[in-house]
């Protein structure tokens, strides 16, 4: 089965801080030339924590527009206070009409609460959303809630989830889930660069990293070759450099992405509202030596860089 490549996307501002619609509809055009084979809006990566209810609404509703059905989009849906307060915001999402709605596994149990608790309020929002398609996402924020095997199967047996996008930067982590998976419609996806190919060896339906926010070509090429045995030293080789970058590209996230496309040609402002602080110089320069390296992984593979735009920040 051919393996999938879907950005978190990152979310533009203009010099006023508001959301730059029109970016954001090059960022898609720039996403889908490198071949991603969907989008997930309103995640950690476009700064959902620091955008009001309405932005959200609106910046997944363009999203969706803009993409216009090319590939599937997906979007986080339970804000709110309360389980009917999530309900309500997820049926939002969903008449944005996006392809699933996915649930922060940290917004249903505080750290110190067990899985019973978990449980129970997964129930009752499944109890209140008819049968809305639903996902989940280990995020890291507000704490990293990771969901084990057994978790899985058992909401996975309500035949509601359709996605999961896995943290837990573990390989036997990942197979014991992608094993509870197996045979389901649900599509797992690893967040985690450094195990792109061991968690698509496995069965992972692709990938859904930030790194796919600085070179997204490279995750394609990795999902469209994993299993293209002449290609097996070349796979090894670029997952080799992804994983000696990861580190260096997650400092001052996610500015550095948006330095990063900034030196691809990119008119993305380097405004955030989730990082207050500026890139230093120390981390400019390590950034255009990534770039550098980019250029080099694409000359090697084969690569085609998607052609940016070269029109001047407004």
């Amino acid at each position: 089965m051919q393996k999938k490549f879907v950005p978190v996307m990152i979310t533009p501002f203009n010099l006023k801080a508001q959301i730059d619609h029109d970016m954001v509809e090059q960022l898609v055009d720039f996403y889908l030339e490198a071949g991603v084979k969907g989008f997930f809006a309103n995640c950690l990566s476009s700064e959902m924590y620091s955008i009001s209810e309405d932005e959200r609404l609106e910046l997944t509703r363009h999203v969706v527009r803009y993409v216009n059905g090319r590939v599937p989009v997906v979007a986080t849906g339970s804000f709110g206070l309360t389980i009917p307060d999530k309900a309500l915001f997820t049926q939002k999402i969903h008449d944005t009409g996006v392809d699933s709605v996915i649930m922060i596994t940290g917004h249903f149990a505080n750290v110190d609460e067990p899985d019973e608790i978990l449980l129970q309020r997964f129930e009752q929002l499944f109890s209140l959303t008819g049968d809305i398609p639903l996902g989940l996402y280990e995020c890291p924020a507000p704490y990293k809630r990771l969901i084990s095997p057994e978790i899985l199967a058992t909401l996975l047996a309500t035949n509601r989830l359709i996605y999961h996008k896995d943290t837990s930067c573990n390989v036997a982590q990942v197979k014991a889930k992608l094993a509870v998976t197996a045979g389901s419609r649900l599509e797992f996806y690893d967040a985690h660069t450094p195990n792109a190919v061991d968690s698509m060896k496995m069965g992972a339906a692709g990938m859904s990293s930030i790194s796919g926010n600085f070179y997204p070509e490279i995750l394609v090429w990795l999902c469209n070759h994993i299993h293209d045995e002449s290609k097996q030293a070349e796979v090894r080789w670029i997952q080799a450099e992804l994983q000696r970058v990861d580190p260096l590209i997650h400092i001052g996230y996610p500015l550095s992405a948006k330095y990063f496309l900034q030196q691809r040609g990119l008119p993305v402002r380097t405004i955030s509202r989730a990082h207050a602080l500026e890139l230093t110089p120390e981390q400019k320069a390590t950034l255009q030596q990534i770039y550098r390296d980019f250029k080099g992984w694409c000359d090697r593979l084969q690569i085609k860089e998607v052609g940016t735009a070269t029109s001047p920040l407004h």
